[in-house]
């Protein structure tokens, strides 16, 4: 008993000590300065605790001191804690950091090359913790005054620093959809990347290739960003940061994702949650971002049910690390208000799809402009689902407010869209598409035709005859003809289509195929061709068996607890797989 008294008393009188001081803080207030660092943080952080917010966001805009307590590394979660509640409350802690940054950099740029390094080096820390919390715009400018800092000395290593600085820059200009200035920095990554390899030196592309392929994947540039990701995975190396991987292997793994290249995908990103959750812990932000990425896997393999539940898992870390108004907690919301929507379609229950999409926009909304392209897609989930709600509405007043709603969120989302990327581009036909639907609930038959066709035409071009998307479109022209517009000839070769690429691209078992099989009985129904109505109500029958056997016993967070190959072996197994695919082309 004595023992564990012995190790209980400290704490409580350190944490005596902190509150002590705490309660003393202005007379105390320049020797907390003194403390170190972990320390120092406990003073601030015992301030948030007791609400006494005022006092902390005093402490945290002084540039000095929040450098010093980024030093506490093993705070950092609480870090996020401290810094989100100011945010929430009004004080501007992210803009005045960057702002003060901003302002010494521009004091010693007549400076000696060694005060330049280390204001570089609290700038990468300062703008990596803006980053991470979601501030990109704060982050950006704090970047932005790294890479001036080394621009000033046209020697060796600023040209390492700037190559650093540039894969940063890159990353915040992606997360605030910043594209055209993202490929603009990457450009300049080249430049530098050049001046080195010409003196014989070679930096490490892994992150930067990773950062580009995000960018071309958010341009739904799919086979440019397929092909930027293999260079990418060629980069990794030993002794790189566990994060660049992580990063590399996620970015990875959506590119095939998108490709339908489904079992490289698997293996990516399982062992990319592997390593986040082994190297960071199980409530880190990375892990985070690895679970929203594992959803988006499961969600296009049709598990959708197991990517509920990882999106859930992902919002409960963003929630309690972030928590407030934060950028990273409404992109969580958002992939989960559109999963819980995909797998609520046939029930009819969107309560909570639609919670999740009205939290992710109004904390976009709350943080970011009106005409921020990240409202687009929130938007366009948002709508989807309200359209579901009007259709199943007995009120028919309450109908047509709802899918007036619907139609103002995806208009808006299409000029977003096409402000963003232009006309021909895969997130622009998807708002056709879903404009498409739309009218045709809303009874506005020729106009629904002309959107679905529109949608088609685009996807077809992009991505070609039989890739998932291509599918979706095809299957709600097939459902407008079919149930609206008596075109039963050309319904049938449009659910057929609709089918064939759903079977060749999931199985047999694939959730989509049962609007089509339900249209295809009601087609011939129709008709009067009670052979096929008998024939695919077997066949309806037959996937109804296969659903239930599918995905009953697997838990997908369960699946990623161990990884049975090491990260080179994944990425040895990644890269032959390419030089095979290659010979045979």
């Amino acid at each position: 008993m004595a023992a564990v008294e012995l190790e209980w008393i400290p704490e409580t009188l350190y944490n005596t000590a902190i509150s002590a001081v705490v309660d003393n803080y202005i007379r105390s207030r320049r020797d907390i300065r003194s403390l170190p660092e972990n320390i120092q943080f406990d003073v601030y952080y015992k301030l948030y605790q007791q609400g006494r917010l005022c006092q902390l966001g005093s402490e945290f805009c002084e540039l000095e001191v929040f450098a010093k307590v980024l030093r506490a590394l093993d705070k950092r979660h609480l870090l996020h804690h401290c810094f989100q509640a100011l945010m929430d409350h009004g004080v501007k802690v992210a803009s005045v950091l960057a702002y003060s940054f901003s302002r010494r950099c521009s004091y010693i740029a007549e400076s000696d090359a060694a005060v330049k390094e280390k204001a570089i080096q609290v700038g990468f820390v300062l703008g990596g913790f803006l980053s991470d919390a979601g501030w990109y715009s704060d982050a950006e400018k704090v970047f932005l005054s790294c890479l001036q800092l080394c621009t000033l000395h046209d020697e060796m290593l600023h040209w390492f620093r700037a190559v650093e600085c540039c894969v940063r820059l890159l990353h915040v200009r992606n997360g605030n959809c910043k594209y055209h200035l993202g490929e603009e920095t990457f450009k300049l990554a080249q430049t530098y990347m050049d001046k080195l390899s010409k003196h014989g030196q070679q930096a490490n592309k892994a992150a930067l290739y990773g950062e580009l392929c995000a960018l071309l994947f958010a341009k739904s540039h799919y086979d440019e960003a397929y092909k930027w990701c293999i260079e990418a995975m060629r980069e990794i190396t030993a002794g790189l940061p566990v994060k660049v991987v992580v990063d590399v292997l996620r970015q990875a793994s959506k590119a095939c994702v998108v490709k339908r290249e489904f079992k490289k995908a698997e293996q990516l990103i399982k062992h990319a949650v592997y390593l986040a959750r082994d190297h960071f812990g199980s409530k880190h932000p990375k892990y985070s971002d690895t679970l929203l990425d594992y959803g988006f896997y499961l969600l296009n393999v049709d598990n959708i049910c197991q990517s509920v539940a990882i999106y859930q898992a992902a919002l409960d870390i963003r929630q309690s690390v972030f928590g407030g108004k934060n950028i990273h907690v409404a992109t969580a919301h958002e992939d989960l208000a559109y999963s819980s929507y995909v797998h609520q379609y046939s029930s009819g229950k969107f309560d909570n799809a639609l919670f999740h999409a009205e939290r992710a926009i109004g904390i976009i909304t709350h943080i970011l402009p009106e005409d921020h392209l990240l409202l687009a897609s929130s938007k366009r989930v948002k709508a989807l689902i309200l359209e579901e709600i009007a259709i199943d509405c007995h009120n028919k007043e309450t109908e047509q407010r709802l899918l007036q709603e619907a139609h103002d969120l995806h208009l808006s989302s299409l000029q977003l869209a096409k402000k963003a990327f232009g006309e021909f581009n895969v997130q622009t036909a998807k708002h056709y598409g879903n404009l498409g639907r739309l009218y045709q609930s809303m009874r506005k038959f020729k106009e629904a035709e002309e959107m679905h066709i529109k949608a088609i035409q685009i996807k077809e071009q992009l991505l070609g005859q039989e890739d998932y998307e291509v599918a979706l479109s095809v299957g709600h022209l097939a459902s407008l003809y079919n149930y609206d517009m008596n075109q039963y000839e050309n319904a049938e070769k449009l659910y057929l289509r609709s089918i064939a690429i759903g079977k060749k691209l999931f199985g047999e078992g694939y959730s989509g195929l049962e609007y089509d099989y339900r249209g295809l009985i009601k087609l011939y129904n129709s008709v009067g061709n009670y052979e096929k109505v008998f024939e695919y109500h077997n066949v309806l029958s037959n996937w109804n068996r296969l659903r239930d056997r599918q995905y009953s016993v697997t838990d997908a967070l369960e699946d990623v607890n161990t990884s049975p190959q090491s990260t080179e072996e994944v990425v040895q197994s990644f890269l032959i797989s390419q030089n095979v695919e290659g010979r045979s082309c």
